[in-house]
């Protein structure tokens, strides 16, 4: 088995759905975000192209973050084919992040959601933001997501990575990743990429597609199939004669 996404930049809309479901479901701290996008506009007016792509772990099948980690705390999931991190090895060398083509590992220079820790109340007869935390039942911060914890934890620690994990801990229970099922298009599918049967390999045989710098041989494990075309406006034919001269 080899888990892979399939998204269909036809699809896609530029929501960033799945990027808020990720940070609430992955408790990403500010300025994190294990799923982001690239955006270009090219051309000149009127002619001009915007591009919206949706980023994250690649999992590639030859990861240059793992290739790179000293640790072997960037490691490959024989079972799953995904790519994972273990904090407890990890001594923030940042190897993995010098070696990802992609740009999709971030690094905790400061402790996550620090400033939850405040015992402060926000104004007079008001919760502190501890307070929050703890009426919340959270951790790190009242939006802690503690099924997160059982395979990863809640809080990554200061001095250390971390990166999308395709929601393994959602995978473990049968579910999508939190990204999948928050897309409100339908663009992205998720599934065992190495089976030919599955709706992902049906739709990568149907339409083609590619993942990003794939010319690096890193086998990323995220493709993208189709491009957005958007249709011209519709203008009814003219009455015969309208608008020629007499």
């Amino acid at each position: 088995m080899g888990y892979g996404m399939v998204i269909d930049q036809q699809l896609c809309v530029g929501c960033a759905a799945c990027t808020i479901a990720c940070k609430i479901e992955n408790n990403t701290p500010v300025g994190i975000n294990w799923c982001d996008k690239i955006t270009r506009t090219t051309g000149k007016f009127p002619a001009v192209r915007y591009e919206y792509i949706s980023t994250m772990c690649n999992h590639c099948e030859n990861a240059p973050c793992v290739a790179g980690c000293p640790t072997q705390a960037m490691y490959k999931d024989t079972a799953t084919g995904l790519t994972l991190h273990d904090t407890k090895k990890c001594i923030g060398c940042k190897a993995c992040i010098v070696n990802c083509p992609y740009g999709v590992i971030s690094f905790n220079w400061d402790t996550p959601h620090k400033s939850w820790a405040s015992t402060d109340p926000l104004a007079e007869g008001c919760f502190s933001p501890a307070g929050m935390v703890e009426a919340a039942g959270g951790e790190g911060s009242p939006h802690g997501n503690p099924e997160r914890g059982t395979t990863y934890p809640v809080v990554r620690p200061v001095g250390s990575v971390e990166k999308c994990t395709f929601c393994d801990h959602r995978l473990a229970e049968g579910l999508a990743p939190a990204c999948v099922d928050a897309c409100p298009s339908g663009a992205r599918q998720f599934g065992d990429i190495d089976d030919p049967n599955s709706e992902v390999s049906r739709l990568v045989a149907k339409h083609g597609g590619k993942g990003l710098r794939e010319e690096l041989g890193t086998r990323p494990r995220v493709i993208y199939i189709r491009d957005y075309k958007p249709q011209r406006r519709f203008e009814p034919p003219r009455p015969a004669g309208e608008g020629q001269g007499a």
